[in-house]
């Protein structure tokens, strides 16, 4: 039997205990007051599937309120057919496929998935690696920039010769542990200051670290326990355990997906794509994560995250 013929994604009603069991899973909160007691389910024929009412503040509310759900006309049961989808897809689904999928139209399509996304990102992490953990760092570039770098030294002269490698490309800056979770992070530029920056801030100084021969890391590289590199310029990839392949290996995946399957990404929203990618890597079947507990994950990162098609289209 197919997961996606449960219940919760075909019925309005089981979709919302759906979420509510793991939205509340001590029984409802009121999200206008904060209130757990004094609060009943709205009952009558034009009431709303999933209403609540607190007779502390005397408000309405559903478990949509506070979340990316919030101020959202879709039905319950098609947003959880969309997270299951998204959260299924290794190389990601475009908004055209959920837009043919749901029978949503395509804006609608698109926006949940940002919403989606949004409910992915993580924050506040610990940093990776440890004591005797491999961590290996690297950057690739994606895309155009919408502005392209000037450098300090050039002003505004142009360049003499046409745009060749990163100059006028996106940056991304690609952290993982060996065995574990992985970073992506997308820069201005792939400087020495801004990736040093990012290194510190998430890996542990404990950690062995492993990058190629770029003069981005020989300086914050002495910071670590060891700091080991290849010299992809001679034709070295690997020399026992130290390579990059690792990491070079997520970004295969990552580029397949943008490419393939969502063929355009403006620069403002890389970011929601990098926090997709990296949320399907770090809950993957390898550290025992399936489909439909990956699914179970986004709902536990959907409160706190409201975002408004202004803000989406802003940003």
């Amino acid at each position: 039997m197919s997961v996606l013929s449960e219940k919760h994604f075909h019925n309005e009603a089981a979709a919302y205990r759906f979420v509510e069991k793991r939205v509340w899973p001590n029984g409802p909160i009121c999200p206008h007051c904060g209130g757990v007691e004094r609060i009943s389910p709205m009952k009558g024929k034009s009431t709303r599937i999933g209403t609540y009412k607190c007779y502390q503040c005397r408000k309405p509310f559903t478990v949509k309120i506070g979340t990316i759900f919030e101020s959202s006309h879709v039905k319950m049961h098609l947003w959880l057919q969309a997270i299951f989808l998204m959260a299924s897809s290794k190389k990601g689904i475009s908004s055209n496929q959920l837009h043919r999928t749901l029978g949503v139209t395509l804006k609608t399509a698109w926006f949940m998935s940002h919403r989606i996304r949004e409910a992915m990102r993580g924050g506040g992490l610990a940093p990776l690696g440890g004591n005797g953990q491999v961590v290996e760092a690297d950057e690739t570039y994606f895309g155009k920039q919408k502005t392209p770098h000037i450098s300090p030294q050039r002003g505004d002269r142009p360049y003499k010769y046409k745009a060749k490698g990163p100059r006028d490309k996106r940056a991304i800056l690609g952290l993982i542990e060996r065995g574990g979770s992985v970073r992506s992070f997308h820069i201005a530029q792939a400087t020495k200051v801004n990736v040093a920056k990012l290194v510190s801030e998430n890996i542990s100084f404990e950690s062995v670290l492993y990058t190629d021969e770029s003069r981005l890391y020989p300086k914050i590289g002495k910071k670590f326990a060891e700091h080991e590199t290849v010299r992809h310029s001679t034709g070295e990839y690997v020399r026992g355990d130290v390579h990059s392949n690792t990491i070079e290996s997520y970004f295969s995946i990552f580029k397949r997906g943008m490419r393939g399957t969502y063929q355009h990404c403006a620069e403002k929203h890389l970011h929601r794509y990098l926090a997709e990618f990296d949320f399907r890597h770090n809950r993957r079947v390898a550290l025992g994560v399936n489909d439909t507990a990956r699914a179970n994950r986004i709902l536990f990162g959907i409160v706190g995250k409201r975002l408004t098609y202004e803000t989406t289209l802003a940003r």
